[in-house]
């Protein structure tokens, strides 16, 4: 089943074809309902409810209130208007939020630990490529492994013995790995106070 359903529509106003295909992609093309503007709206869109309007404002231009369709109600619609760049980090937020709650309403479990790393490195991954990265590997699982190492140890209050144990790496390792990667080891120790 499709990560979305036509429940959750969506109106495009945006003219960048870019834009558009994302929001099509992500939404599949039955829940998108794209135009270039609100002039090129047919009347019987301009009546219908949306649960997301998506406005693309143009350089220069501040008024909102007449690139938004006029029938849209505000207390029942997200409404979503900004530039090329905000539509297109819009679009991927919205399109986790969907899977997120096709995910509840099928009964499935929330969004995977993978699923939301394949979303967050997919910007990154694309950056690198363009701008002719190398040693992406490395750099990711030092991205990764620095913050799960850090978590583990706020997890144990610093003790290091378990935090390999929950990390399932060998003591010696998370040492090196601690000083490998600057993580500030924080011990966490009670103190106890002695009777009078």
């Amino acid at each position: 089943m499709s990560p979305t359903s036509t429940a959750f529509s969506i109106l495009l106003l945006s003219s960048d074809q870019d834009i558009q295909s994302q929001f099509k992609h992500a939404f599949k093309d039955a829940s998108v309902t794209v135009a270039k503007d609100v002039s090129t709206l047919p009347k019987d869109v301009t009546r219908r409810t949306f649960d997301a309007v998506i406005v693309e404002l143009k350089l220069g231009s501040s008024d909102r209130a007449t690139a938004m369709p006029p029938d849209i109600d505000l207390a029942h619609t997200m409404v979503i208007t900004g530039s090329r760049t905000v539509l297109k980090r819009a679009s991927k937020f919205m399109y986790m939020m969907a899977r997120q709650n096709a995910a509840r309403t099928n009964g499935k479990e929330a969004l995977s630990l993978e699923n939301f790393l394949e979303w967050k490195m997919g910007d990154f991954v694309k950056g690198m490529r363009n701008g002719s990265g190398r040693n992406l590997h490395p750099m990711l699982i030092a991205a990764i492994e620095r913050p799960l190492i850090t978590r583990a140890l706020q997890e144990t209050k610093g003790n290091q013995i378990q935090a390999a144990e929950l990390l399932g790496l060998n003591r010696n390792t998370l040492r090196k790995k601690i000083h490998d990667l600057h993580i500030l080891v924080k011990r966490n120790r009670t103190t106890q106070t002695r009777g009078a």
